[in-house]
């Protein structure tokens, strides 16, 4: 029996197609030329694939996701590999930065591998094995060792030309955000529009996903605020929190990506603002964040000049310091500048429904994980709609 077995085993070898002849490289990949996009017209959907669809089958998609440890990067990563894909996962930091997507997919399909973002031939080797190429690199602020420049265009510019070299990238996919604008006031989100730009240029079939703000359990918006309300009995509100938002949730936003990559190409070459079913003013969303949290409401509005005014000193002090500066939370200069003015969905642009998504509302599970900010438990205390008196909560 163990001969039979042995014999088996190496006709299997024999007959089994390389990695290669898969997915093949370009023969002048590492020659350093620039060339035409080599993106298919027909997407992933042609990819042969096997099993029934599951986590232990077989998609026929190696992405690499850049930015898969961040907040979206998890949703998306559980996603792939949910439906049988491998996951090539590039970080650069820890070791256990990546340990809590392992576990999203089966074995062998998530594959962390270390990279350095400036290294070209670092990137190289982490997009080698890849046929689809994920861009969710982001950053809401500035650092001593990155700017808005280099990690929200530059680092996005670069993804996109070693894509149109590979050979054999058959998706690539940008996530930017809404409201991005070469001339808004933020130099975020103009890092952003500056991306988009990019990339369009080196690659017209890429796609590109613009997502409102996004909430979800580990979101930097409704956690930030309720964790200041938890800590200081109050909340700033920068203006009067008038400006107009449309926040979706996280997991939409990972689903409009999966979509898009699954579709026959019809997606490639757009871009599609992602936000959610309901626009909120800031102060509706502030309340709706009290409401689950089971506090009664206390603000302190903020104008936006005093509020500049408060987050200037780290910008002034950002590359002075020998040392590295906390990272802001609501007094960020850049964002206040982007919510000085409303952001939302434009009326003739590709939204959730034109992949055939039904978003979220935000009221209900979407915001469920605020729970843990109450400060006696799920079930402490009334909500807001309840009509409770602030003599109540003495």
């Amino acid at each position: 029996m163990q001969a039979v077995s042995r014999r088996l085993g190496h006709q299997y070898i024999k007959q089994s197609p390389s990695i290669s002849s898969i997915y093949p490289l370009s023969d002048r990949y590492y020659g350093g030329e620039r060339y035409q996009s080599t993106l298919t017209t027909k997407g992933v959907g042609h990819l042969v694939r096997k099993g029934t669809g599951g986590r232990s089958s077989v998609s026929g998609i190696v992405a690499t996701v850049f930015g898969a440890t961040g907040f979206l990067g998890r949703y998306l990563v559980q996603q792939l590999a949910k439906m049988g894909s491998q996951v090539l996962v590039p970080f650069r930091g820890s070791e256990d930065s990546h340990r809590h997507l392992k576990l999203m997919g089966d074995l062998g399909q998530i594959v962390p591998m270390k990279y350095d973002p400036r290294d070209e031939n670092s990137i190289k080797a982490v997009m080698a094995k890849a046929n689809v190429v994920i861009n969710l690199i982001g950053r809401e602020y500035e650092t001593r060792n990155y700017s808005f420049e280099e990690v929200n265009h530059h680092m996005a510019e670069q993804l996109a030309m070693i894509a149109k070299e590979h050979g054999g990238i058959m998706r690539f996919i940008q996530v930017s955000c809404l409201g991005a604008s070469l001339s808004s006031s933020s130099r975020y989100l103009k890092s952003k529009a500056a991306a988009e730009e990019a990339i369009l240029r080196e690659l017209p079939e890429a796609t590109v996903m613009k997502p409102a703000v996004m909430i979800g359990t580990e979101d930097r918006i409704l956690n930030t605020w309720a964790h200041f309300a938890k800590n200081y009995s109050f909340l700033p509100l920068i203006g009067d929190g008038s400006t107009k938002i449309q926040p979706v949730y996280v997991v939409d936003v990972a689903s409009a990506i999966i979509t898009a990559l699954k579709d026959d190409g019809t997606s490639m070459g757009k871009v599609y603002e992602l936000g959610g079913p309901d626009i909120f003013t800031v102060h509706e969303l502030a309340d709706l964040m009290y409401d689950v949290i089971r506090e009664w409401p206390r603000y302190v509005k903020i104008p936006i000049p005093i509020a500049k005014a408060i987050a200037m000193p780290r910008e002034i002090l950002l590359k002075k310091v020998p040392f590295p500066l906390p990272s802001p939370a609501i007094f960020n200069l850049d964002l206040i500048e982007a919510f000085s003015t409303d952001t939302l969905v434009s009326g003739n642009g590709l939204k959730f429904e034109d992949l055939g998504i039904a978003p979220h509302k935000l009221k209900g599970y979407p915001v469920e994980f605020l729970i843990q900010y109450r400060k006696g438990g799920p079930q402490y205390g009334s909500t807001v709609s309840e009509k409770v008196t602030p003599q109540s909560w003495s």
